[in-house]
């Protein structure tokens, strides 16, 4: 159909009925099939518009491809995708919910360990001592990369999180990690703490649109201020 619109919205959790909120608020009902894993949705009385769930992540991926025209998802995961993909996305609304820091945490027993200054001082202790960098586990290479170079920080090594990220540090896998975290109880639940200026990015749920979006778009727009 010449005239579609396609929309990716988050496919679980808290993400998913916030976005579902999002839409339902502004007279946009979202139907699902009640099938467990169809992924597929429309809006009532919008047959021009077709919903697609998707992991958060997918959803940048797709709004930089051009398969989806409109979506929500964080700005962290916009910001951690390479520059070319995001020359290719616009943020049309910052939105009040899926709110979350991306922050650099350090084991609680790290007492000499406040700034980000003292981390570069264990990084150079740690490379005299071992001959080997300091290891920080992520989930957001890029993000953490660009972070820590900015902040005069050579001496360490990413290494890519599969999930926990909290545990890596417990189970010999780094030293210290980055995550995004809402509330900062898991951090500390696993005997973490956030460097005093270990802020990276404040990181919100937001409405992209692909830029190369159709004039359909824009009207439809008018339905989400």
């Amino acid at each position: 159909m010449k005239d579609l619109i396609t929309i990716g919205l988050p496919s679980k959790g808290r993400l998913k009925e916030k976005a579902i909120s999002f839409f339902n608020d502004r007279g946009l009902k979202i139907l699902q099939s009640e099938k467990e894993r169809n992924y597929f949705g429309t809006i009532e009385n919008k047959s021009h518009i077709k919903i697609i769930f998707l992991h958060a992540k997918e959803i940048i991926q797709r709004l930089g491809d051009g398969t989806l025209e409109l979506g929500i998802s964080g700005l962290d995961l916009l910001k951690e995708s390479d520059k070319n993909l995001q020359s290719k996305i616009n943020v049309q609304k910052n939105l009040n919910f899926g709110i979350a820091n991306l922050v650099i945490a350090v084991p609680d027993d790290w007492i000499d360990v406040q700034t980000i200054a003292d981390l570069e001082e264990v990084s150079f202790d740690i490379r005299s001592k071992r001959n080997t960098r300091l290891r920080v586990a992520t989930k957001y290479p890029n993000l953490t990369n660009n972070f820590l170079i900015s902040k005069g920080v050579t001496q360490y090594k990413l290494i890519p999180s599969l999930g926990a990220t909290e545990t890596y540090p417990f189970i010999g896998s780094s030293e210290i990690i980055t995550d995004i975290t809402s509330t900062g109880k898991t951090l500390t639940d696993n005997n973490l703490r956030v460097l005093k200026d270990g802020l990276i990015l404040k990181s919100n749920a937001c409405l992209f649109i692909a830029k190369k979006s159709t004039s359909k778009l824009q009207k439809f727009l008018k339905f989400l201020r």
